[in-house]
C-alpha cells in the first residue's frame, strides 16, 4: 500500500515538474486579456494624454477611449524592453515583432511580421483622421523603415532602437521628417470604411 501511495505522490511531483519546467522559457505577452490594471490609466504619471483626437461620436470616443486605455496597458506590460533586431519577447523586440505582439495579444488582430509587409495591411489613413490604435510608419534610412502604434494625435507607442518600448511624439523634429504614412487595422465601428 504505501508503496503505491508513493507512486501517485512521485507521478503527481513529476506531473507538476513538468509544468513548470514547460512554463520556464515561454515568452511572457500581454495581460489584457487576463489582469485588468489596478488603478486608471489617467493616474499614472508617464503616461501619454487620454485627450479626444477629433470630435466624434459618443459611441466612437469610447471606442477610442477604450483603445488609449488598452495601449496604456501596453505600454506598462512592455515599458523599457530593450530593442534586439529580430527579438520577439520580453529579453528584447524589433518595432514590427511590437506591433505583431500588441495587435495580437490586445486587439486579437494578426499582422505579418516585417514593418514592409505591415506598411501594406490594413488601410491608408488621412492624417486629420488618426485614431488610437492607427499605425504610423517612418523611413529611417535608405533601406530602413519604423512603426509604431498611435495612442493619441502626437504621441505613440514603439520600440525604439535607442530606449526600448516608449512612448514618443510626432511632433520630435526626427519623427517629423521621418514621417511616412499612416494605416489603420481596427475599425471604429461596423460603418468604418
Amino acid at each position: 500500500m504505501k508503496q503505491d501511495g508513493f507512486k501517485i505522490i512521485s507521478i503527481a511531483t513529476l506531473c507538476s515538474m513538468l509544468t513548470i519546467l514547460a512554463a520556464c522559457g515561454t515568452v511572457k505577452r500581454g495581460s489584457y486579456q487576463t489582469v485588468q490594471p489596478k488603478e486608471s490609466v489617467s493616474e499614472k504619471a508617464d503616461s501619454a494624454d487620454l485627450k479626444p483626437m477629433m470630435s466624434v461620436s459618443n459611441a466612437s470616443s469610447d471606442i477610442m477611449r477604450e483603445r488609449q486605455e488598452i495601449l496604456q496597458l501596453a505600454y506598462s506590460d512592455w515599458k523599457g524592453i530593450p530593442y534586439i533586431l529580430g527579438g520577439t519577447g520580453y529579453n528584447g523586440i524589433d518595432c514590427s515583432a511590437f506591433m505583431q505582439v500588441v495587435y495580437e495579444d490586445y486587439f486579437s488582430v494578426m499582422l505579418p511580421r516585417t514593418t514592409l509587409e505591415q506598411l501594406e495591411f490594413g488601410e491608408p489613413v488621412a492624417k486629420r483622421r488618426v485614431t488610437p490604435g492607427d499605425m504610423v510608419f517612418f523611413k529611417t534610412g535608405r533601406r530602413t523603415y519604423h512603426v509604431g502604434i498611435m495612442i493619441n494625435a502626437t504621441d505613440f507607442l514603439h520600440a525604439s532602437t535607442s530606449e526600448g518600448v516608449t512612448i514618443s511624439k510626432l511632433t520630435h523634429p526626427y519623427w517629423e521628417s521621418a514621417f511616412l504614412a499612416y494605416r489603420r487595422v481596427l475599425k471604429l465601428s461596423t460603418n468604418d470604411s
